[in-house]
């Protein structure tokens, strides 16, 4: 194996270049990942009177820590890049010691993103029992104060994790569901039952009522609204004498880019699968990896795209492809 040269200068320069870039990226994702979740935690501070365990507060709460997270990681991920700039700098260090501190300082920063990510994907998604038992408890005053008999079906225990958007608005729908059943008269028992097909949350709702319920019902459209939002779809069924049904199924995760607006757009094959992973949620490095290409390959689609299709940032391009 041939030794790495003895001139510092010689032995900085690429990696110099590769750190400047890789800093520069952290700082710009995290001013486009916190933009947000900073706006969140700026209205929580206005709407002060929402109780402190309502769903939104839970959700804001956990955008803001998230946001908090992602500015932590930026810095510390920027120094520890200063850091191996200032070992390969060195000319006092000779290059086994310098490769041997580098690759310390590189490990302790792995080991740190591997825990920081963690806590990341525990904030922006719910295990699927305890997104039911927050369900069971947001209709508890329905059993306890009214005659109304509600039993649930709880989802596997081993179920598929929900996204945070999701995990909320399936409890809304529910929610909304259960009150559109107990509209009609004679409704004494409703059955709420949640199971996952490993790509779907699949929700069905039944009643013991007359069976007259049909989507068309204001409440009904409402819910409608909300689960064609999520890219989901809701049907309702009814049979006199015997009850309705509605059954829901929402994706857990974001859809593809759309082919016509692909297609519309101009873009070549290459160009719509990095959109279509870019609307996943995708980073470059993960973009990079999936598709066998460089990143920088992949700054350069993203940048073709964000032109092609009028968007002005990562997000709202990935907001249009939906």
């Amino acid at each position: 194996m041939t030794s790495a040269p003895s001139n510092p200068g010689v032995r900085a320069t690429a990696t110099e270049a590769a750190a400047r870039s890789t800093a520069a990226a952290l700082r710009s994702d995290a001013a486009t990942g916190a933009a947000e979740p900073a706006a969140s935690s700026a209205t929580t501070a206005k709407r002060s009177t929402l109780p402190a365990n309502s769903p939104v507060q839970t959700a804001r709460s956990a955008a803001a820590e998230r946001s908090k997270l992602i500015a932590d990681l930026t810095d510390a991920h920027a120094t520890t890049l200063e850091s191996l700039l200032a070992v390969l700098r060195s000319g006092s260090t000779s290059d086994t010691a310098a490769r041997q501190k580098a690759t310390e300082l590189a490990a302790a920063a792995m080991v740190a993103l591997r825990a920081v990510s963690d806590l990341d994907r525990s904030l922006t998604e719910e295990p699927v029992a305890r997104a039911f038992e927050r369900l069971r408890n947001d209709l508890r005053p329905l059993v306890r104060f009214g005659d109304l008999d509600v039993q649930f079906i709880e989802p596997p225990v081993n179920g598929r994790a929900l996204p945070g958007e999701v995990a909320h608005e399936a409890r809304a729908i529910v929610r909304g569901a259960v009150l559109a059943l107990v509209e009609q008269a004679g409704v004494a028992r409703v059955r709420v039952q949640w199971d996952c097909d490993g790509s779907n949350l699949l929700i069905h709702i039944r009643d013991d009522g007359p069976g007259n319920l049909d989507a068309e019902v204001p409440s009904v459209r409402q819910l409608a609204a909300r689960v064609v939002a999520l890219s989901g779809t809701l049907n309702v069924e009814a049979t006199a004498g015997w009850g309705s049904e509605m059954a829901v199924s929402l994706p857990l995760d974001a859809p593809t880019a759309s082919v016509t607006a692909a297609a519309a757009w101009g873009l070549s094959p290459r160009e719509r699968g990095v959109l279509e992973l870019v609307a996943s949620g995708a980073r470059n490095k993960a973009i990079a990896q999936a598709l066998t290409i460089s990143e920088n390959t992949v700054k350069f689609h993203v940048a073709n795209l964000l032109r092609k299709v009028g968007a002005s940032t990562r997000a709202e391009l990935a907001a249009l492809a939906r």
